[in-house]
């Protein structure tokens, strides 16, 4: 498993509850991109709920060729997710529940298909962003220190 994006932040600002694989639909320049690294990111992006139907909403994805790209384009366009209804439906109740969000966490190659990787999540507060630069830190010095002996 390769993985070509990566939310860097998400562990930062989201306390992640739970986790899921999903497919997304997607067209054969964005994923000759993706395949090819020619950038992208899913900072900013979320997962919605339409119609019984998940999509990625905000993840940026380049272009293979810009001179080969149709005009009506748009690199920030609502993809399909392709999940089961199990799933679906536990991201639907999550959806509905005040306070949590779906969020996309990375998006990697499996068996030469394009997967996410999404999370439900609570956003963090302020506070619980100090609380997690203070761990960070003290676990950074604690292994510099290990190191040095």
């Amino acid at each position: 498993m390769a993985s070509l994006l990566y939310n860097k932040k998400i562990h930062f600002n989201y306390e992640i509850r739970e986790t899921f694989s999903a497919g997304i639909q997607l067209r054969g320049f964005e994923v000759k991109a993706l395949k090819t690294k020619k950038g992208g990111s899913l900072d900013g992006s979320h997962i919605i709920i339409q119609k019984g139907e998940a999509y990625l909403i905000g993840a940026h994805i380049p272009p293979y060729q810009s001179a080969n790209t149709p005009t009506d384009y748009d690199s920030r366009q609502s993809r399909k997710l392709l999940l089961t209804k199990k799933e679906l439906n536990k991201i639907l109740v999550a959806h509905q529940t005040k306070g949590l969000t779906i969020v996309p966490i990375s998006m990697y190659n499996k068996h030469n298909k394009i997967k996410v990787d999404i999370a439900i999540a609570r956003g963090k507060k302020k506070y619980d962003k100090r609380e997690t630069i203070k761990k960070r830190d003290t676990e950074r010095d604690i292994a510099r220190e290990v190191k040095n002996r």
